[in-house]
């Protein structure tokens, strides 16, 4: 009868390991880990090799949001006369000096905050701020283009520590030079072409309320992280407002990318029907914010 029992049984096994395998990816979406990867050593963003963007999802079980996610960052936002949502959302930002490095992640130049440089409530939750870091061409396209840098403000929930929120604030290239990457330029050409994970002390405060002086209104949405494991449930809010940089500037962040590819933007995903909402600061632009 034990005989019996086991020859029935044995046809199951690989029923449940198949179903197994089915689910995995749906499983890592869900499970990966939330925070944004430090080292470029296994994605890149040139196309056409076998860790370019399309096959980040692909690399690793715990980068499947990267393929499988319904979420994914960054997207294309359209025109305030376009947004669908509710107008009257608001955020609240209280930034403040704070002691900073500046690290070579490879894929990007990161100034992390060693100290309390502030927090932002959105939505009813607070956020810690925890560091800042640059991207080029500018990832999301606003009113159907991409600018030439995005600045990521990535703040972490007091509460949570898988609660995560990113300000992002895009910039062209114009006739006025960017306050805080002038203050930065000696320290990045310091870690241009160093080695990985290389960093520099900054010899003062970092001020994170210059880049966004000024920016009041918000594209509100959640997505994802822009780079590997791409998880998602971020609170996305994407200044309205477009801000210059210097062609200097641009060219020095590009040119401090440790791979050489010159740009670190993620292609543009697929919103799935997400909704956009307009965000306000409140209380307005000013000592606070």
């Amino acid at each position: 009868m034990a005989g019996s029992s086991a020859r029935a049984a044995a046809p199951i096994l690989p029923t449940v390991v198949f179903v197994f395998l089915l689910l995995l990816p749906l499983s890592a979406v869900r499970h990966a880990r939330a925070q944004e990867t430090d080292s470029e050593a296994e994605f890149s963003y040139r196309s056409g090799r076998d860790n370019s963007p399309d096959r980040w999802g692909l690399l690793r079980s715990d980068w499947a949001a990267c393929y499988w996610g319904r979420m994914q960052s960054p997207i294309r936002v359209p025109g305030a006369g376009r947004i669908a949502g509710p107008r009257n959302g608001r955020l609240a930002r209280t930034y403040r000096s704070s002691p900073a490095t500046l690290v070579n992640r490879g894929h990007d130049i990161m100034v992390r905050f060693d100290g309390n440089a502030g927090s932002l409530v959105l939505d009813g939750v607070s956020y810690r701020l925890r560091q800042m870091h640059w991207h080029s061409p500018s990832e999301h396209a606003l009113n159907g283009s991409r600018y030439d840098l995005e600045l990521h403000m990535l703040h972490q929930s007091d509460k949570a520590s898988n609660k995560y929120a990113v300000v992002a604030q895009l910039f062209q290239i114009g006739e006025h030079r960017d306050e805080i990457l002038h203050m930065l330029e000696p320290f990045i050409e310091r870690i241009t072409d160093r080695r990985q994970g290389h960093e520099e002390e900054i010899d003062y405060e970092v001020d994170p309320r210059r880049p966004v002086r000024g920016s009041d209104t918000f594209y509100r949405y959640t997505g994802s992280f822009t780079t590997p494991p791409c998880t998602e449930g971020i609170a996305w809010a994407v200044a309205t407002k477009v801000r210059h940089v210097s062609r200097h500037q641009v060219e020095l962040l590009r040119d401090a990318v440790h791979d050489h590819a010159r740009r670190n933007a993620r292609p543009l995903q697929e919103a799935n029907g997400r909704g956009i909402a307009l965000y306000y600061s409140w209380p307005r632009s000013g000592a606070g914010n």
